[in-house]
């Protein structure tokens, strides 16, 4: 059974992963608008895999008899400034998700609660992924000195972000 103060922090955490996802959402629309639909990609498959988080915290819930309960989600900001902007912004907003899973695994610490503290590792170490693969898109885009021939390489770089795993599935 899943003590009521760490499954009312995890539904916390579920909403703020499909707001990721939202906002994920967002910024691919916006590179659609732009033309980069590399970028665009990218992001989508970002959406993805912070729908595939809440969904594993919504399992554990359920896996340890507690009780899901979906929250509303805010709406995502849809304009924004450059690419070098959007990467910015996901730099932080996975900074911000980083810290709300280390209060999440103080607060598993705190309540001896050893399965939430387990699962949380999982979370721990793709945060610090997370936060490695915004940050090289940041260098990146920097390097091509706003140049278009540079974006879109990068962009076409992009495009291929889990071509692999489709090809294989």
């Amino acid at each position: 059974m899943i003590p009521k103060s760490i499954q009312d922090a995890i539904n916390q955490q579920i909403k703020h992963e499909f707001y990721s996802s939202y906002l994920y959402l967002s910024m691919s629309a916006y590179f659609e608008t732009i033309n980069l639909p590399g970028f665009a990609r990218w992001m989508r498959i970002q959406s993805q895999e912070e729908q595939a988080h809440a969904m594993r915290f919504f399992d554990f819930i359920n896996d340890r008899e507690g009780s899901v309960e979906l929250q509303a989600i805010d709406q995502p900001p849809g304009e924004f400034q450059s690419p070098l902007d959007v990467f910015q912004q996901a730099l932080e907003h996975e900074r911000h998700v980083t810290a709300l899973i280390h209060q999440l695994y103080e607060l598993a610490a705190k309540e001896n609660d050893y399965p939430t503290q387990a699962r949380l590792q999982w979370f721990i170490t793709e945060q610090v992924e997370e936060e490695k693969n915004a940050s090289q898109v940041i260098e990146r885009l920097k390097m091509t000195g706003g140049q278009p021939a540079a974006l879109l390489i990068l962009d076409r770089e992009l495009a291929a972000r889990g071509m692999v795993d489709q090809d294989a599935g």
